[in-house]
């Protein structure tokens, strides 16, 4: 009879949890940094494209905490219990960040106002896309491993704002240099349709367990787990 992998142990599992804490307690208090940093250096170049940036970093401080409060449970049933719950929250923050960012870039298409130069948010987007990659990649090593799918859809959230970082810096310096004012708003068009797509995944509770290690047990077979898939799911992703 074959062997039937088992998940991560008790030890490894209270290491993995705070692991995630903390990640997710640096997202935060760098998103929370970074909002405020965007939205006002936006406000003083009349930048819709940083405000926007800004208004990213509030949705990912909801998403964050609402991983935070999941985990900041000591019991692993009582996490397992809020998982459903965290996903939707997730979820709802791809929405919504997916119809800002698409009003948006039609409304800068539409010649809906030009910004100013704006050296604090080029400084700002070049130090997220350095350090939000890291994040997202720690995060999500940690929720597959652990067999968590809101963790791993919050480091998705915290990876979008890496391609943001990239959409709004690009957009930025082609507009100081060039002028260029329609490049952002058509990247922006498609990180809209990219964050549609992660709130479906995280809706549905994909891609949450990539590692083998979360293999069911046999008394479980033909269960679903917390994370809303079979053993072998991390093929969604």
């Amino acid at each position: 009879m074959a062997a039937i992998s088992l998940g991560p142990s008790l030890v490894r599992r209270e290491a993995l949890t705070r692991r995630i804490r903390l990640l997710v307690g640096a997202t935060i208090t760098y998103n929370v940094i970074e909002a405020i940093v965007a939205i006002t250096a936006g406000s003083i170049a009349s930048s819709t494209a940083l405000i926007g940036f800004g208004l990213d970093s509030v949705i990912e401080v909801s998403s964050a905490a609402a991983v935070a409060w999941q985990f900041s449970a000591r019991e692993h049933s009582v996490r397992e219990a809020r998982e459903k719950a965290t996903l939707r929250i997730i979820a709802f923050s791809f929405f919504a960040l997916a119809a800002y960012v698409g009003v948006d870039a039609i409304r800068a298409l539409t010649g809906t106002g030009e910004a100013e130069r704006s050296l604090p948010g080029i400084v700002i987007a070049a130090l997220s896309l350095a350090v939000m990659p890291f994040l997202s990649a720690a995060q999500r090593k940690a929720g597959r491993e652990l067999g968590s799918a809101s963790a791993v859809a919050d480091s998705k959230q915290t990876l979008l704002c890496t391609y943001l970082s990239a959409v709004l810096l690009l957009g930025l310096v082609l507009n100081a240099a060039l002028g260029w004012h329609w490049a952002d708003p058509i990247a922006g068009l498609v990180i809209a349709a990219m964050a549609v797509k992660e709130g479906r995944d995280a809706w549905l509770g994909r891609g949450c367990c990539a590692a083998p290690t979360a293999a069911l047990l046999p008394s479980d077979e033909g269960e679903t787990g917390a994370c809303g898939c079979r053993a072998g799911c991390g093929r969604d992703t």
